[in-house]
C-alpha cells in the first residue's frame, strides 16, 4: 500500500472515531476526538495514555508542556513531530482525567491497531507505566522496563516496543529528564535496524470496525488531517 493509500485509509479510520459512541460516558463528555497526529509513512511512532483537558479542547496530542518536552527530545536527536507520528490508547478524554476502564480501552484497542497497520512504523516507543503496562499485555512497571526494546505484535504488525518514562514525568524530576534523554539517544539506533519480522497475514484476523458515520457537526470538529 502507498502512502498516499495509507493515508486515505487513516482518513477513513478518523472518520470512524469521530462518530464512535461506543462509550457513552466519553461521547457524552468529550469535546474532541483526538485522534492523533503526525506522518502516515512514520517509521516512528509514540503511544501514550488518554488526552488530557488541553488535548480535548484542542484535538490534537501532547499540546501541553509535556509535548513541547517531546519537541525539545525529537529534535536533540534530529527529528521533528512531522517526522513521527503521536497517538494515544484512548482518543476520548476520561472525565476528570481519570484512569481509562477496561471496557474503554477494549472499545478503542481496534483503532489504534488500524493505526498501527497503516502507518507501518519501525519502533514504538510507548509513554510511560499504562501505556506501556498496555501494549505488552503485562503489569511490569516502566521503572523496570524503560530503554529495554523488544519485538511484539499489534494487530498484524510487528514492531520494536521501546518503553520510554513519560515526557511529563520528566517535567519536575531532573535525574528522570536525564534518564529519558538517555533513553531517546538509543531511539535512532533502532530505527536503524529496520523493521522485523512480520506475521503471516490471516484473513479476517482483525474485524473490521463498524461504526456510526459522523454527521455535520462532527465534520467539523478539529481537522487532524492536515497532520497525517
Amino acid at each position: 500500500m502507498s502512502a498516499a493509500e495509507r493515508r486515505e485509509e487513516l482518513k477513513q479510520v478518523l472518520a470512524q472515531a469521530r462518530g464512535c459512541v461506543r462509550c457513552s460516558e466519553l461521547a457524552a463528555t468529550r469535546k474532541n476526538v483526538v485522534f492523533g497526529a503526525g506522518n502516515a509513512n512514520a517509521d516512528l511512532m509514540f503511544i501514550g495514555e488518554a488526552p488530557g483537558a488541553s488535548e480535548d479542547e484542542q484535538g490534537l496530542p501532547f499540546v501541553g508542556r509535556a509535548g513541547k518536552l517531546l519537541d525539545t527530545l525529537l529534535e536533540e536527536i534530529g527529528l521533528a513531530r512531522a517526522n513521527v507520528f503521536i497517538a494515544n490508547t484512548l482518543k476520548c478524554r476520561p472525565p476528570g482525567n481519570r484512569d481509562p476502564l477496561p471496557v474503554e480501552i477494549e472499545n478503542c484497542r481496534e483503532y489504534l491497531y488500524r493505526q498501527v497497520e497503516l502507518i507501518e512504523p519501525i519502533v514504538i516507543c510507548s509513554l510511560g507505566n499504562f501505556s506501556t503496562k498496555l501494549l505488552r499485555g503485562d503489569p511490569t512497571g516502566i521503572t523496570r522496563l524503560h530503554g529495554r526494546p523488544e519485538v511484539i505484535v499489534l494487530g498484524r504488525r510487528a514492531v520494536r516496543l521501546y518503553p520510554i518514562f513519560h515526557p511529563a514525568a520528566a517535567l519536575y524530576t531532573p535525574r528522570t529528564l536525564e534518564t529519558l534523554r538517555e533513553d531517546f539517544a538509543r531511539i535512532p539506533e533502532l530505527l536503524a535496524q529496520g523493521e522485523p519480522e512480520q506475521p503471516v497475514s490471516i484473513d479476517g484476523m482483525l474485524d473490521e470496525v463498524e461504526i456510526e458515520q459522523p454527521g455535520e457537526e462532527q465534520a467539523l470538529a478539529v481537522d487532524q488531517l492536515g497532520l497525517f
